[in-house]
């Protein structure tokens, strides 16, 4: 059984909590940083792998704290975040993008065909965005391409305009499906603010990568892996759709890349992240024919394929494996050296009532798992 120590905030000797931004994301590890970066320290690593970024704030807390960041993931949003704050050096630089932005009229366009609804809507449709607001998107986003920008300052603009997107929303977090009353906030005017880039000279020295994990994760030049993979649902009744990262964030995939996509369903969700298509495996459901679950055979396999001397993996008591399995994992690519186990609220799905049939220990906090990992 792996040995579990509960490491509380007055045991924390990090005082200065690096600042990071992001959108709403079921998956965010803000809370964690902390802790995360507690645990860092204790192997003095001077370049850090972040393996499944998303958002990307663990990686920009690991920049902020003097580290060295090697920035992946599969999402093309996760990309462009990366880039803009990892790889933009000076902010000044774009503070006259983001005011040329702000100033365009608005115009009817696709995002507003697709995305927009009005105040009065009585179609009984559902949309993540007042049409005030898709007007203006899509005037910015069709100025972005019509500008030629490079790509570190096309992603500063994109940022900008997903962060000011995320403020004016009426979602609970995802773009699986929609509020049935606009949120106050979605009354509110889109406008960009530059975001909070890392910048100065360790910028230069930070990576941004977009590729599968299995792909890179032998070949990186790193001392430290921080593994915060999707997790796959412990119940056999919840949908895979529901759990697919591709599917909760289509949305800001279609605004990076601009490409007006098939749509289908009420949500309007692109078909490449339909459940035919979109699939990780580590949010796999399903068995191998020796009876474990794929999501757990996939962890494995990552921590044993991993060049770096020590990893950090991330996981939560909502995920499909078992305290023996990830030890057994563990044990399968090195030995662990500390565990840290913290209360944590749920992502953002667990407030929905529909889902409420799927979530084991619904009255219960979900618990998160941070393991310190040394390879031998």
């Amino acid at each position: 059984m792996i040995a579990q120590t509960q490491l509380f905030s007055d045991e924390l000797t990090i005082l200065d909590i690096p600042q990071t931004e992001g959108v709403k994301y079921a998956g965010s590890k803000l809370k964690l940083i902390p802790h995360i970066l507690q645990l860092a320290r204790k192997v003095k690593p001077k370049t850090v792998f972040d393996g499944f970024s998303g958002t990307t704030r663990v990686s920009q807390a690991f920049a902020r704290s003097g580290y060295n960041v090697v920035c992946n993931d599969v999402a093309v949003w996760s990309e462009v975040f990366g880039t803009c704050y990892l790889k933009a050096s000076v902010q000044r630089e774009y503070w006259s993008l983001i005011d040329h932005l702000n100033s365009l009229q608005p115009r009817d366009g696709w995002f507003t065909q697709f995305y927009g609804g009005y105040p009065d809507q009585q179609d009984g449709s559902k949309r993540p965005w007042q049409i005030h607001n898709t007007r203006k998107l899509d005037a910015i986003r069709e100025e972005m391409e019509a500008l030629s920008l490079d790509p570190v300052a096309k992603s500063v603009a994109l940022t900008s305009l997903i962060l000011a997107l995320d403020q004016v929303d009426s979602t609970l977090g995802h773009f699986v499906s929609y509020l049935r009353e606009w949120s106050p906030r979605s009354y509110n005017h889109l406008r960009l603010k530059l975001p909070a880039i890392v910048g100065g000279e360790p910028a230069g020295s930070h990576s941004v990568r977009r590729a599968d994990i299995f792909r890179i994760a032998d070949s990186v030049e790193a001392d430290l892996a921080y593994y915060d993979p999707p997790y796959g649902s412990n119940n056999e009744k919840m949908p895979p759709s529901r759990v697919r990262y591709a599917s909760y964030y289509h949305v800001w995939t279609t605004i990076c890349l601009n490409d007006q996509p098939n749509l289908f369903g009420k949500a309007n969700r692109r078909t490449d992240t339909s459940d035919k298509v979109a699939s990780s495996c580590f949010e796999d459901f399903r068995k191998d024919e020796s009876g474990r679950f794929n999501a757990v055979l996939a962890i494995r396999n990552l921590l044993r394929i991993t060049k770096t001397r020590h990893i950090i993996l991330s996981y939560s008591s909502g995920g499909r494996a078992t305290s023996e399995e990830l030890n057994e994992a563990i044990e399968s690519c090195g030995r662990l050296l500390e565990v840290v186990e913290l209360d944590y609220k749920r992502n953002v799905m667990a407030d929905m009532k529909w889902t409420n049939e799927w979530l084991r220990d619904a009255d219960k906090p979900n618990r998160e798992f941070l393991f310190l990992i040394e390879r031998t």
